[in-house]
């Protein structure tokens, strides 16, 4: 990636460091309290992403976003972005088993008989949950999981993501600064099933 990374980015980059070194060594009560204070407190503030984020809600509820029911919307949507953190931080130190015991997939039946019979599937993950969580859970099961990832800043983030996927058994393809075929991998990974 070109151009220069900002102390912003940096400290961005540093802190996801520590936290895959740290979280997983401390008890995960103490952890998970603290990413929830820490969502809290920036619910808290009302910066500009929380402001943002009650704005979409109110949007996507057709009312205001002055209206009670968004505001504490708003909080349940900070805690679940700092829960999934927490998680992501947790994972790479969790046991196969205990992935696949905290995961509840609805409908994945199909998804079984398709790859029993030798067929690819595609998957819609969309950032509802931790589909990190989820990505864990396949490689988990048996099953190779290829996924595209977009390039975060700095690049030593996005190197750093990308390991962290690939170590829970992910492979993992950039959506730009690749080698260009990007969709040609993907399509011979549906086709080899």
């Amino acid at each position: 990636m070109t151009g220069k990374t900002s102390p912003q980015d940096r400290l961005v980059a540093a802190g996801f460091g520590a936290g895959w070194t740290i979280v997983p060594h401390l008890p995960e009560r103490l952890t998970a309290w603290a990413f929830r204070t820490a969502a809290d407190r920036l619910w808290r503030r009302r910066g500009a992403s929380v402001l943002r984020l009650e704005a979409n809600l109110a949007r996507v509820k057709g009312t205001s976003k002055d209206d009670p029911a968004i505001r504490e919307l708003s909080r349940a949507g900070m805690r679940s972005y700092f829960r999934y953190f927490h998680e992501v931080f947790r994972l790479p130190s969790m046991p196969k088993e205990e992935i696949v015991s905290r995961m509840h997939a609805v409908g994945v039946r199909r998804v079984h008989d398709n790859l029993a019979a030798g067929r690819g599937v595609v998957m819609a993950l969309p950032h509802m949950g931790n589909w990190d969580m989820a990505g864990a859970w396949f490689t988990a099961m048996g099953y190779p999981f290829t996924t595209v990832a977009e390039r975060l800043r700095p690049e030593s983030l996005f190197l750093r993501y990308t390991a962290f996927r690939q170590g829970l058994g992910m492979e993992v393809l950039p959506l730009t600064g690749g080698d260009g075929h990007t969709f040609g991998t993907l399509s011979q990974r549906l086709r080899a099933g």
